[in-house]
């Protein structure tokens, strides 16, 4: 898939709109510590969203090393791009 980290983050932005109830502003500095609903339910949520969205797959771990949503993006744009197995 062709895109680039801009796209990545206006579609992190709509899975975010559709994930939680309030207004998430997503920037690459946001972490969860930072947004009082998100919980383990609603991660859990927002990482199967992402792969439905992304038509990609994580593996066990992978999303637990990255910090902020920042990383997190990085993670899904080299997984796009075929630099992440």
């Amino acid at each position: 898939m062709n895109i680039t980290k801009e796209q990545v983050f206006i579609r992190l932005q709509s899975i975010f709109d559709e994930i939680f109830l309030d207004e998430v502003k997503v920037t690459p500095e946001l972490s969860a510590h930072e947004v009082e609903e998100w919980d383990s339910l609603l991660h859990i949520s927002l990482v199967v969203a992402i792969e439905e969205v992304f038509k990609i797959k994580f593996r066990v771990g992978e999303v637990e090393t990255t910090n902020n949503v920042g990383e997190f993006a990085d993670l899904i744009f080299l997984k796009l791009q075929g630099s992440y197995v």
